[in-house]
């Protein structure tokens, strides 16, 4: 039965490409969280995600065929005079380094399809958004609303989790005194990983709204303006519900980014407002420490961190994992080595290690077994375990790149007071908040996360090729 349900999505899906393939595309936007939905095509593991990426990238390919008569030459003559795809060195190097991180993990299946997953597959999306919402008007409009339906969705059902408990799988986020929403996803972070960049987006979304059409609102721009004001309420309602504290951690980054960066006013508030915060962190005892802990690592999930980057230091410092990484796929296996059964924790016991050293009871009071996780839980360290040092400093570089062509275009466009200007900065900015985030996560191994960073990046280089054929 699920099968044939699939099968009737997959036929509906396709019918939609031909007829409408920038809804197709929005479709794919909306519903991100369709990669939880798995199951084999042609004995070859596979998602609904993926199915519908694939199913556009057959149907542009073969519009492609018919428009230019299967006459390939004809089409790459035209496209030399068209504007080359943005990052398309970055995307070649990476597609390249990915595919021998494949050969490092020994052509393993899991490898494979972490290749095929987390690489090819977002790339294909990236192609499918240049050239497919490239040609839309208003595509930025079209994708930031896409966006915005897909964080309602996830935000209703965590909101929904945390009132009732119901369709958490888990029983001790589950229960009601230490209640985590997850939403669709298997474990409350992913709710933060998903939704912050989308906040921050909608944030500018906000802002742009608000300065177009200042003079004459009308009943349209004012519903929208409430729209998008409920959504990101919503959002964040749901990022604290989940207690996400590194997605909250990443929206303050990127809010204060982008309120340093938009206009004089704005640059003024954004420093004013970190004064008086700062104020009001130092000024309580308790709040204070509870800030010292959190940034220096040393509660309970930070010691687990700290735990885990020493024992990937140690799994890079063998051989040459430091230049290879482990290979995809392979972090769990060759971390195993150099991994702890659990640590000590910590606390503010001033004879807290002399009680470890003496006391049976107190060891087992403190003692944290800690697991062997699939990725380090550190942005670079993240890429370097998984791409190797090439492709940690690939990634390092695009987005690096990223944020300095935001931030480029953003002071381009506010020059010509174009209100796109507010969206192009909250891109840069969704980039701060993944980021800062994934200081302590893993904000892109997920099929989610993959697409959505390679869309972030296809929605700047919308905004890259239209500035470069005005040029």
């Amino acid at each position: 039965m699920f099968n044939v349900l699939v099968l009737i999505y997959a036929i509906f899906y396709l019918i939609l490409t031909q007829i409408r393939p920038v809804w197709a595309l929005m479709l794919i936007i909306v519903a991100l969280p369709a990669y939880l939905i798995r199951f084999s095509l042609v004995g070859i593991p596979c998602t609904l995600l993926e199915l519908m990426i694939i199913l556009s990238f057959g149907a542009w390919v073969v519009k492609i065929l018919k428009d230019y008569k299967f006459d390939l030459k004809k089409y790459w003559r035209e496209k030399r005079n068209r504007a080359s795809y943005p990052f398309k060195l970055e995307i070649v190097a990476l597609l390249l380094i990915s595919y021998g991180a494949v050969f490092v993990a020994a052509l393993s299946s899991s490898a494979l399809g972490i290749f095929k997953a987390y690489f090819l597959e977002p790339i294909i999306w990236f192609i499918l958004v240049i050239n497919i919402l490239g040609k839309e008007k208003k595509a930025s409009e079209k994708i930031i609303w896409s966006m915005l339906i897909s964080a309602l969705l996830v935000s209703a059902v965590a909101i929904y989790q945390k009132i009732t408990g119901q369709f958490i799988f888990n029983e001790f986020w589950a229960n009601e005194a230490t209640r985590r929403a997850v939403s669709f996803f298997g474990y409350p972070n992913a709710v933060g990983l998903y939704l912050a960049p989308i906040v921050v987006i909608m944030i500018s979304f906000l802002q742009q709204k608000l300065f177009s059409n200042s003079d004459n609102k009308t009943r349209k721009n004012i519903l929208e303006i409430v729209i998008i004001a409920v959504a990101i309420i919503l959002s964040l309602l749901s990022i604290y519900f989940a207690k996400s504290e590194g997605a909250l951690a990443g929206i303050v980054a990127a809010v204060i980014f982008y309120g340093l960066l938009v206009n004089k006013k704005m640059r003024q508030v954004t420093l004013a407002t970190l004064v008086i915060g700062l104020m009001f962190i130092v000024s309580p005892p308790k709040l204070l420490d509870y800030a010292k802990h959190k940034i220096i690592l040393t509660n309970l999930s930070g010691q687990i961190r700290r735990e885990q980057w020493i024992e990937t230091k140690k799994m890079l410092s063998s051989n040459y994992a430091w230049i290879l990484g482990a290979g995809l796929s392979q972090y769990p296996i060759k971390v195993l080595p150099y991994h702890q059964e659990g640590i000590f924790v910590k606390n503010d016991d001033p004879n807290w290690l002399q009680k470890v050293r003496t006391s049976a009871a107190y060891r087992a009071q403190v003692w944290q077994p800690t697991e062997v996780y699939m990725y380090p839980h550190n942005i670079f360290l993240n890429f370097w375990t998984e791409l190797g040092l090439l492709g940690m400093l690939l990634f390092t570089w695009i987005i690096g790149k990223y944020i300095y062509c935001a931030i480029k275009l953003f002071r381009s466009e506010s020059r010509r007071k174009r209100v796109d200007r507010f969206v192009i900065l909250g891109l840069g900015a969704a980039m701060v908040a993944i980021l800062v985030h994934g200081l302590v996560d893993v904000p892109y191994f997920k099929n989610d996360l993959a697409v959505f960073f390679w869309l972030l990046v296809a929605f700047l280089g919308l905004y890259l090729v239209d500035y470069k054929n005005k040029e």
